[in-house]
Formats: C-alpha cells, sequence, structure tokens
C-alpha cells in the first residue's frame, strides 16, 4: 500500500512538473508551430473547394453530354442521333420477339408426348396451337402430317424450322448495318469539321490556337458520339444473338425429342 501511494506521488509531481519542462524546450518553435497551425487552416478550405467542384462535374455530367452534342452541329449530330434512334428501336423490338419467342420446351415437348402416348393427336395439335414460339410452330406442322411417317414428319420439321429461323433472324441485318453507318458518319463529319476549321482559319489570316482549338473540338465530336452509338448498338447486337443461338439450339433439341415420339407412336399403335 505504501509502494502504491509512493508511485502515486511521483506521478504527480511528474505531471505537474513536465508541462513547464516542454514549454521551456518548445519556446523556440512556436513561431514554427504558429506557421504550421496557419497552414493546416488553409488546407481544409481548398480542400472543400475541390470536392464541390468534383461534385460539380460529376453532377452536371449529362448536361455536360448535351452541351457537348449540341457544339458538335446538327448537321451530322442529327444523322448519328437517328441512326442511334433507329438502330435501339430495332434492337428492343427484337428483344421482345425473342422473348416472346423464348418458351419451356420441356415442359411443353412431356405435355406433347403425353398426348402422343395416349393416342390423343387432336389434344397433341391443340397443345401446340395453343403455345407460342417457334418450337410450338415446327412440332405442329409435323402433327399435321403425322399419318405420312416419321420421313415426312422430319422433312416437315426441317423445312419449317428453316422459316422460323428466318423470322427469328429478321431486322438483325439492319442493327448490323447501323453499327457500321454510325462511326463512318462521325468519321465524315471529323474530315469535314477539319476542312471548315482550315477555311476558318484561311479566312482569319492567322494560325490562331483559339481557332485551331474550336474547329477541331468540333469535328472530333462527331467521331466521339458515333463510335458510342456503335458502342451501344453492338452490346444489344451481340445480347441478341446469344439469344437467338440459346433458341435455335432449343429447336434443334426440340425437333429430335419430338420425332422419337413420334417414332414410338408409330410403333406402339402399329402405323410404322
Amino acid at each position: 500500500m505504501k509502494k502504491l501511494f509512493a508511485i502515486l506521488a511521483i506521478l504527480g509531481v511528474m505531471s505537474v512538473g513536465l508541462p513547464s519542462v516542454l514549454l521551456a524546450q518548445d519556446s523556440p518553435a512556436v513561431e514554427d508551430s504558429v506557421a504550421q497551425s496557419e497552414q493546416v487552416a488553409a488546407e481544409p478550405v481548398e480542400s472543400e473547394a475541390a470536392p464541390a467542384v468534383e461534385e460539380t462535374s460529376s453532377g452536371s455530367f449529362h448536361q455536360v453530354l448535351k452541351i457537348k452534342f449540341i457544339e458538335g452541329g446538327a448537321g451530322f449530330m442529327s444523322v448519328i442521333a437517328l441512326v442511334f434512334i433507329l438502330g435501339l428501336a430495332f434492337a428492343l423490338e427484337r428483344i421482345i420477339y425473342l422473348s416472346l419467342a423464348d418458351v419451356d420446351s420441356q415442359a411443353f415437348l412431356k405435355k406433347i408426348g403425353e398426348a402422343l402416348s395416349n393416342g390423343d393427336v387432336e389434344g397433341a395439335k391443340d397443345i401446340a396451337r395453343e403455345t407460342r414460339g417457334p418450337i410450338a410452330s415446327i412440332i405442329y406442322q409435323g402433327l399435321l402430317r403425322l399419318e405420312e411417317g416419321p420421313d415426312v414428319v422430319e422433312r416437315s420439321i426441317v423445312s419449317y424450322g428453316g422459316v422460323q429461323s428466318g423470322l427469328l433472324e429478321r431486322n438483325l441485318s439492319w442493327i448490323t448495318l447501323f453499327i457500321a453507318i454510325a462511326p463512318s458518319l462521325g468519321f465524315l463529319g471529323t474530315v469535314i469539321g477539319m476542312v471548315q476549321a482550315f477555311d476558318d482559319i484561311q479566312r482569319a489570316g492567322d494560325i490562331s490556337p483559339t481557332i485551331v482549338a474550336a474547329g477541331m473540338k468540333v469535328a472530333l465530336l462527331t467521331t466521339v458520339f458515333g463510335l458510342i452509338v456503335a458502342i451501344i448498338l453492338q452490346i444489344f447486337y451481340n445480347y441478341l444473338l446469344s439469344k437467338l443461338e440459346g433458341i435455335l439450339n432449343r429447336m434443334e433439341d426440340a425437333s429430335i425429342t419430338f420425332l422419337d415420339q413420334v417414332i414410338k407412336y408409330n410403333v406402339k399403335y402399329k402405323k410404322l
């Protein structure tokens, strides 16, 4: 207990004497500390101003984009905007069409197989008629020729499958056309803009950096927006291709499964 009081007494003496010693030692550096405090006080002002500028620039991104679009000129920019609208319209139309054409083929073929195993050909036709999509269409065409044998059914499925494939791929060529046209229009606008910039320099009679920069900026903006349109349409096109390939693969699998069901139907009901 005495040791504890002694330790506390020593700590108390040190706590009283230490500040005076520190003040005595740090007195030559008072001016430096004041200067540092002024710098620290000035830095938050600059650090607060920088985020404000960043927030303003990031918050007005869409406004800057619209301003740059207008600065590119009404001639080529309007054509590029029209290309983008048409390409996007075709892409959305294909997305909706392919989404509606895609059905649960396994559940559909299961119903068809159950109807054929029971000898209910008309019921199988009703199921195929009431189901949307290319798979149901080719199965329905095969059911119409079910009594003519598996070979005729197979030829009917193959021929009508080609028709359905053409319907699925419709309007995709327009999207590829717009993907190629958009950057080409941008490059053409850039070349014409550079020619106009040199005309402005010739009229001014002086190679001023302001005139050159203004003309080149307007010329290059058409290329920027043309490439942006092409990239966006290319993303949609690749998505449509992947969706189309999936539907075509399911069509082939459904055709093979249906032919097996037709063979079983003919064997069971002695019509082979």
